[in-house]
């Protein structure tokens, strides 16, 4: 599963702005939805803007994604 979520990650690597490349993490996937994390709301605001073409180059890859989750990260 960690493998996956990898390769998944460096697959959409880049299609990322290269600012937010160093900041978005993988998290799980469950079924058809796949989650990243990033450490704040603007980080997470910059990336909705690209998740309807990170999921059909993800799909074109042969992953089944239909829905990515953008997530932040809470600081304990």
């Amino acid at each position: 599963m960690a493998q996956d979520t990898q390769n998944r990650l460096k697959a959409i690597a880049p299609l990322l702005p290269a600012s937010l490349r160093p900041l978005v993490q993988s998290g799980g996937v469950e079924d058809d939805a796949w989650c990243l994390l990033v450490p704040n709301s603007a980080v997470a605001a910059k990336l909705r803007q690209t998740l309807p073409a990170l999921c059909a180059h993800l799909r074109s890859k042969g992953w089944k994604v239909n829905t990515i989750r953008v997530k932040v990260k809470s600081h304990n």
